[in-house]
């Protein structure tokens, strides 16, 4: 136990304390942004950021993750907010919590097995995609100024490292250029803009709405599909860090984390949030790897809003811009290209299907999702190919089955067999076949039954004991 603790709060200190000022610093303009998505104010976002960031340090099953408000499930709550107000959505993240608590009790992350690593090499090169196409409209167009701030962000992050390791280098751009665009006149966009910054800390709240039926009618929808897009995000980035670091996460530990720190998160003000990919490499990459670093995150993000929040303001969105730009890359997996290239060609497909939903519809879940069922019905297709071979021995007629007998394969199998002959001893070989559902079962049945009608001796051989057990159990004739 306390090994365990201090291996994954004070094995790394030095490296987990910068690398969660970085993220906290780069988690401002993104509440905010989320926030106006979700169409509430800034705060709502920013007090989200810093409850879930510091609940999920002590709860959460991979340390060194960062989770906060994000935009995909701004994107979910928007509508709810619009039509029904702040204290709705306030319910419906506490409810939502709940649900993701039910979902890790009840071990819900054994079903990221079901996950293809198509789907996965897609999810994480949409995000990038996404985490970069976000950036644009804050130094798109803007002035020539924002474009030299970006330029030399992205030169400080790639290039300093190799001179300077102690300080994470997006540290350094922040501190640098925010000082050189307070003492300077030139035509930059600051965080400031994005929205006002309140200067007071959470408090308790209990939403103001009806508890009865129909308020559960309205924020339940909402509160699934927030739970089922939170979750999937966060084990998907959990697997994703564990890459990086090489490491493994408790993803069910994980599960419920996430549902104590949106719980809690409700009655303090917050939106419902959940890990996010984008800072949890930006936290990687600047050195973070224990659960202090998500604390710091946490604790900085609301010690720049409260002591900071002067100064915070005038941070320039370009240098935020350009650690996103290098974030997006980082996160890229650029090998896809040769896996499209060598890949089969079912897999690549997936994959590309995974990518152009997920940015076209800027919802994870649906991409992911629709990875899935792709991959399972390629898969489906890929095994339901089942051969028939026919035989002669002595007076017998051998049908020997090669391949997996199941709903998909049975009319191949009902159509290779030759039922006009009669008066003949038939012998069908299972050996190297199984036979997996009712469908199959009945596929057998009707053959049986056909070649018995023209007077044939059918006999069943080399069923395997599961099969044997299905055919005996639901066989309606005699085999």
């Amino acid at each position: 136990m306390m090994e365990r603790i201090k291996r994954d709060w004070f094995s790394n200190i030095r490296g987990d304390i910068l690398a969660g000022i970085v993220v906290a610093l780069a988690l401002i303009p993104e509440a905010i942004a989320f926030s106006i998505i979700a169409g509430v104010d800034p705060m709502v976002g920013l007090y989200a950021s810093f409850c879930i960031a510091v609940i999920i340090a002590f709860v959460g099953g991979r340390p060194g993750m960062i989770s906060a408000a994000t935009g995909a499930m701004a994107l979910l709550m928007a509508p709810l907010v619009k039509d029904y107000g702040l204290h709705y959505l306030l319910a419906a993240t506490i409810l939502t919590g709940i649900i993701q608590l039910l979902f890790g009790v009840f071990k819900i992350a054994k079903l990221m097995k079901f996950i293809p690593r198509a789907v996965m090499i897609g999810f994480v090169n949409a995000l990038a995609i996404l985490i970069f196409m976000a950036q644009v409209p804050h130094f798109l167009g803007i002035s020539n100024a924002t474009y030299i701030f970006v330029a030399i962000t992205l030169i400080i992050v790639y290039t300093l490292p190799r001179f300077l390791k102690s300080i994470p280098a997006p540290l350094i751009a922040i501190i640098v250029l925010t000082t050189i665009a307070i003492y300077s006149d030139m035509d930059l966009r600051t965080v400031g803009d994005l929205g006002e910054i309140t200067r007071t800390l959470p408090e308790f709240l209990l939403p103001n709405i009806p508890l009865n039926w129909e308020t559960l009618q309205i924020i339940f929808p909402y509160s699934l599909a927030l739970a089922i897009v939170g979750l999937l995000e966060s084990l998907l980035t959990s697997s994703i860090v564990d890459d990086m670091t090489g490491t493994e996460s408790n993803k069910n530990k994980e599960a419920r984390g996430q549902g104590m720190a949106n719980i809690i998160t409700g009655f303090f003000g917050g939106m419902a949030g959940c890990a996010m990919i984008g800072q949890s490499v930006i936290n990687v990459k600047s050195g973070g790897r224990g659960r202090l670093s998500t604390l710091v995150a946490g604790v900085f993000l609301i010690f720049l809003i409260i002591v900071l929040g002067g100064l915070v303001v005038q941070i320039p969105m370009p240098v935020l811009v350009g650690i996103m730009i290098m974030v997006s890359i980082g996160t890229f997996d650029w090998s896809s290209f040769s896996y499209l290239k060598n890949a089969p060609k079912s897999d690549a497909v997936v994959m590309l299907v995974t990518v152009a939903i997920v940015v076209a519809t800027h919802d994870l879940s649906k991409g992911v999702i629709a990875g899935v069922i792709l991959s399972a019905i390629f898969f489906v297709a890929k095994i339901s190919k089942i051969k028939i071979r026919k035989q002669q021995r002595d007076d017998d007629i051998i049908y020997r089955i090669e391949g997996q007998l199941f709903f998909a394969s049975t009319d191949s199998f009902l159509n290779d067999f030759d039922y006009s002959v009669k008066n003949a001893a038939i012998v069908i070989d299972f050996t190297d076949a199984h036979v997996w559902d009712d469908s199959a079962v009945g596929a057998v049945d009707k053959v049986v039954f056909k070649f018995r009608e023209n007077q044939n001796e059918v006999t069943i051989e080399g069923l395997n004991a599961s099969s044997k057990k299905m055919v005996d159990k639901l066989a309606a004739h005699h085999i």
